[in-house]
């Protein structure tokens, strides 16, 4: 499998995730799907596939030390298909969070669909949209789930 193709594996693959977070948060595919992980686990193993396939295939000097370090890094096409994996991951965990977080406040869905497109697109942006409502909305001013309930 080549990098491109991983790539547009994972990249399609995450969308349907998405769409059940916007319109079905509460289906019980959703809670199976998103919430016990299967999705991002899935793609947890994709991005380990994309790391293991770049070692040693970034060019000389490359590495997180620098911004010119990180640059050349993902000059490597297992390299940058990896690390946009990684972004896929993290947002749609983040996201998945979001839903889960806004249900147990009772923070209005519709309220919460921008903050998850944003997330999508945007990750800490939809995050910070997020935090700002459900402060708005509950006052909680931690992740603390025991301590915003």
């Amino acid at each position: 499998m080549s990098p491109e193709t991983l790539f547009l594996i994972c990249n399609n693959a995450v969308l349907p995730a998405w769409v059940l977070l916007v319109v079905a948060p509460g289906w019980r595919w959703t809670d199976l799907l998103i919430h016990r992980v299967w999705i991002p686990t899935l793609l947890g193993v994709a991005y380990a596939v994309a790391i293991v396939q770049g070692l040693g295939g970034s060019p000389e000097g490359s590495g997180f030390g620098s911004l010119a370090g990180v640059m050349l890094l993902f000059t490597d096409p297992w390299a940058m298909c990896g690390g946009w994996i990684h972004y896929l991951v993290f947002d749609l965990f983040v996201g998945a969070w979001e839903a889960r977080d806004a249900r147990r406040l009772g923070v209005p869905h519709g309220l919460l669909v921008p903050c998850l497109l944003l997330t999508l697109l945007l990750g800490p942006i939809g995050l910070l949209l997020y935090v700002a409502l459900r402060f708005a909305r509950t006052g909680a001013t931690t992740l603390d789930e025991a301590q915003a309930a």
